[in-house]
């Protein structure tokens, strides 16, 4: 029976196939293959032994059913793993099974092999992401639209510089989740206490070779666990991911207003439903999803701060919050990736509203415009903002073009004309550097991936 809305409603394939008690197993099973591969190389134990765990250790042999028999009976996910290998092993190779390994060995090792498989999930997607974003800010440099501070018209902008922003923001936390990989992917066969005393005087080589079979960098030190802070780095990572996925949907979800209508998901007359009891309605859900979401996963970064201080050498604390907090915030960060992804290769442009909403002021977005050019042909900079102040104020009140009502000072009449003032009246040709800037941008971004 599910319960669980990621067991039928949340999630990709491509990520549920890695956190999936299967691949789980397997990889717990990689560990324990390396760990013999290790110890046959270096002589700790016989070849033919090390090569009878390798060749058992995978779900062709080890079934997790089984498996889960031998747990309900030991209490011990680890010990139930050991012995399901022992089973299938032949020759007395199972006698040698897990030998100087302690349980958090495998754990930790195969924690960091299922999160590597994730972050692959997560880097091609978040590439994927921000070359759709430098794609429409090539594509949407010019255009231009109103620009809001505090939720008010300020001044015109592009939705070429809206989609740039968010493709350098969406680069630069590829280039976080690279460095949180680095750290957190490493691999570690200690013993009890971090010291791998049970391995004898080839303990330290033992441990770097397993990582080496792996293809993890080893730990440069643990005690029985790698040190959490390595995963606070990596689920904070994920929560800043989902916080910029959430400033992105949120954008799309306010510019979908009914008075705002300028962009807006796409949505299937045909076939789609917005309400049970509005017909009209056409709602931005699959934004909405991704600020739903998104709050889960930032959840995350509390408990993982949680799980870094442990008792001494270690204790359990962690251990029950990682089995629920690695597979969710994954699969979910994943799942609002690919959500946005789907957004903004639908997105939807209103471009008889960008243009109303642009010049629904009557003007006012222009004032700083004014003020500028007033003081480059020779009045003081304050005097300039006092005067287009005092003008845009009653333009404002008594709802009037603010560059007729300009022309009507005089003090203004001394330094612009008429003509000036039309040009300047015109937001489509005040945006400043975008085009540079747009270019540089894409320019840039032809190193990033």
């Amino acid at each position: 029976m599910a319960i669980h809305p990621i067991e039928f409603r949340y999630g990709t394939p491509e990520m549920k196939s890695i956190w999936e008690e299967e691949n789980k197993l397997q990889r717990m099973l990689d560990v324990e293959s390396a760990l013999a591969q290790a110890e046959g190389k270096l002589g700790i134990i016989p070849q033919e032994v090390a090569d009878e765990i390798a060749a058992k250790a995978n779900t062709d042999y080890v079934k997790l059913e089984r498996m889960k028999e031998i747990e309900a009976e030991t209490n011990h996910d680890i010990a139930a793993l050991s012995k399901s290998i022992t089973e299938v092993c032949e020759n007395g190779a199972g006698e040698y099974v897990h030998f100087g390994a302690t349980s958090n060995d495998i754990v930790d090792s195969s924690n960091s092999l299922l999160i590597k498989d994730s972050i692959t999930v997560l880097k091609e997607k978040l590439e994927r992401l921000t070359k759709i974003m430098l794609n429409l800010a090539s594509e949407n440099k010019m255009k231009v639209c109103i620009g809001r501070t505090h939720g008010q018209h300020a001044l015109p902008t592009t939705y070429g510089m809206k989609f740039g922003l968010w493709a350098d923001e969406l680069h630069r936390q590829y280039e976080r989740l690279e460095h949180a990989e680095n750290n957190v992917c490493i691999g570690m066969m200690d013993g009890a206490v971090g010291t791998t005393a049970a391995l004898g005087e080839q303990g330290w080589e033992i441990h770097k070779t397993v990582a080496e079979i792996l293809g993890l960098p080893a730990a440069t030190i643990t005690n029985q666990v790698v040190q959490r802070d390595n995963h606070v780095e990596f689920i904070s990572v994920l929560a800043n991911i989902a916080s910029t996925l959430d400033k992105i949907a949120l954008e799309i979800r306010s510019l979908q207003r009914t008075e705002i209508m300028e962009v807006g998901e796409y949505f299937d007359p045909e076939k789609q439903v917005g309400s049970s009891t509005m017909p009209h309605k056409m709602n931005p859900i699959t934004a909405e999803r991704i600020c739903g979401v998104e709050r889960i996963v930032k959840s995350f970064v509390n408990a993982a701060l949680d799980n870094n201080p442990l008792w001494h050498e270690r204790d359990l604390t962690n251990s029950s919050c990682e089995r629920i907090m690695f597979p969710e915030s994954c699969i979910l960060t994943d799942y609002i990736l690919n959500l946005t992804i789907k957004l903004m290769i639908n997105l939807v442009f209103y471009d008889e509203n960008i243009e109303r909403n642009l010049n629904l002021t009557n003007g006012l977005i222009m004032a700083e415009r004014l003020m500028a050019e007033l003081t480059r042909a020779g009045m003081g900079k304050q005097t300039a903002y006092g005067i287009v102040r005092k003008n845009a104020i009653k333009a404002n009140k008594e709802k009037l073009l603010l560059g007729e009502l300009i022309l009507e000072d005089e003090e203004v009449k001394k330094y612009l004309t008429k003509e000036d003032v039309d040009k300047l009246m015109d937001p489509h040709t005040y945006i400043g550097s975008i085009p540079t800037i747009i270019d540089e941008l894409l320019e840039k971004s032809e190193s990033w991936f």
